[in-house]
């Protein structure tokens, strides 16, 4: 499993961006319950990582942070996704 997908955090971040398509700082920071600072911390490491895209811009007068998936986020996240459902076939399969 991939470190940088496999924290729960991050892989919380990509679950929603794929989801959403497009999503605001503040509402991945409140489905996740986490403070800003810590969330800023995640989206760096999957920015850097190429998984994410990260824009800044306004909404009306507010300043806004939104992130999409990129096309290596997103083969990140099913790469992740087939590898736990085999670990997940595994366990079943060990306790019959």
């Amino acid at each position: 499993m991939d470190d940088v997908v496999h924290q729960r955090v991050r892989l919380g971040v990509l679950t929603i961006a794929h989801e959403a398509r497009r999503v605001e700082f503040g509402y991945l920071r409140t489905q996740l319950d986490l403070t800003a600072g810590n969330l800023s911390k995640h989206l760096s490491v999957l920015e850097a990582a190429g998984l994410i895209e990260v824009e800044k811009g306004y909404e009306g007068r507010r300043g806004r942070t939104w992130v999409t998936l990129t096309t290596a986020g997103t083969a990140a996240l099913a790469e992740e996704i087939k590898r736990l459902k085999l670990l997940i076939a595994r366990v079943e399969e060990s306790g019959r």
